[in-house]
């Protein structure tokens, strides 16, 4: 007769089966290996229904268990059970939501990749919770890793959704102080100091705050860092009227504002996964997006053409994601990667998505290395078949931004000279360009 042990140690060996694999490994019936499940407990986790069903062996992460719930925080900051994650042996997860609809993933799921500390806010946090016992690095973490930090410290992530019931009782327990602009100093200052360890990207440095009831993260520079910090200081500037400009002619982009604060400036940018005081909206970044459906992470274009063609995204808004794409090209933004696009999301990803503002919009290609700068050329790149119904507009807008650039008193003059050249480099293109 086989024991509970036995149907362990077969699922240890074949992964997440059918009960029919189950049954014959172990030489039973369907029925009895329904009692075998039942007699293990939550150390096996029973996944689908009907023929469709399958079993995998849990796992445990110290602290943890097997199994955590997951919550939602809807835009009226109301707390509402949303599902449960179970954790199947060899990595996987199994995630049930409370509507009925449930996934298996080969490891986390996209929401939960989104929502782990990372890039410049992430450096600190090994160090700011060293009762986690995590590795130092962000870099240098695993899943479970990640896990961890979501399910105990977890409380302010971005998007919606907070895993394990120790984060909530935080999130429940700990609204976010409320700052104002003259604390941001102080802000930047305990900022840096809790940055540690290495970030991707070369993230710029910012902090969040929650000011006068908004949500806000805030990057900032220091005009007395040298040659860099003085390009900085140019540079969010130029980040603020990328948005503004965007905003004014109605496409969407993050509500910010340039404060200046001693010798330092800060971009202050409102948080679209925020509403109000204490509510949240879901979102999902164009990675976990792509890294779910597609794996590929080519350019923000393609991706929004497979988006629309499998019904993810819609014609208007892949346009437009088409349209920030070769607008970002013309004014220099060199870091349109798959982080910095942002979509609307229910927290699963499986449903349509909507657009989210645009941020981090920017001549990137100015941005110094280090402490050094470094005089990269700015080509303006003509239309493709992939850009062509899109081109003509963001082209035009593009170069009333260098026009913008060129004409502000307040940054540098070698910068301005910059954006005078990438007027004329930008405008001499769309005179050979036929309308």
């Amino acid at each position: 007769m086989a024991t509970p042990e036995q149907l362990l140690a077969a699922l240890n060996l074949m992964g997440v089966v059918p009960a029919s694999r189950l049954a014959a490994e172990l030489g039973v019936s369907q029925p009895t290996i329904s009692r075998l499940v039942a007699a293990c407990g939550p150390r096996v986790c029973r996944m689908g229904r009907a023929r469709a069903t399958r079993y995998g062996r849990t796992r445990e992460l110290e602290g943890l268990g097997s199994r955590l719930p997951v919550h939602r925080i809807d835009d009226a900051g109301r707390c509402l059970p949303w599902g449960q994650l179970t954790l199947i042996d060899g990595g996987a997860t199994w995630v049930e939501r409370t509507t009925g609809e449930a996934t298996l993933f080969t490891g986390l799921p996209p929401f939960a990749a989104d929502m782990s500390p990372q890039g410049y806010l992430g450096r600190g946090f090994p160090a700011r919770f060293p009762e986690l016992r995590l590795p130092p690095r962000v870099t240098d973490w695993g899943e479970d890793h990640r896990l961890v930090a979501l399910a105990r410290r977890g409380e302010d992530c971005v998007g919606d959704l907070i895993i394990g019931s120790e984060s909530l009782d935080r999130w429940l327990r700990d609204p976010l102080p409320e700052v104002s602009t003259e604390d941001y100093p102080d802000l930047a200052e305990a900022s840096l100091r809790d940055e540690v360890g290495s970030s991707a990207g070369g993230e710029h440095p910012k902090f969040g705050a929650r000011v006068s009831g908004r949500a806000v993260l805030v990057k900032f520079a220091d005009a007395a860092d040298g040659a860099a910090g003085r390009r900085w200081f140019d540079l969010l500037l130029c980040e603020g009227l990328a948005l503004q400009l965007l905003a004014s002619e109605g496409h969407p982009a993050a509500v910010s504002r340039v404060v200046d604060v001693g010798r330092r400036r800060f971009l202050e940018s409102e948080r679209f996964d925020r509403v109000g005081a204490r509510g949240r909206r879901g979102i999902l970044s164009l990675a976990a997006i792509d890294d779910e459906h597609f794996g590929h992470r080519d350019t923000w274009t393609r991706a929004a053409r497979r988006m629309e063609e499998a019904g993810l995204l819609s014609a208007d808004d892949a346009r437009q994601v088409r349209w920030l794409d070769t607008f970002g090209q013309l004014i220099g933004n060199s870091d349109r990667h798959f982080g910095n696009l942002t979509l609307y999301a229910d927290g699963e990803g499986k449903g349509r998505v909507t657009l989210a503002p645009v941020y981090d919009m920017l001549p990137m290609l100015f941005a110094p290395v280090g402490p050094t700068l470094v005089d990269r050329p700015f080509q303006p790149a003509p239309p493709t078949a992939e850009n062509l119904d899109v081109w003509p507009e963001a082209a035009a807008l593009a170069q009333r931004y260098w026009q913008t650039l060129a004409a502000t008193r307040d940054l540098q003059q070698g910068l301005r000279e910059r954006a005078r050249a990438a007027d004329g480099a930008l405008g001499d293109l769309r005179a050979r360009v036929p309308a």
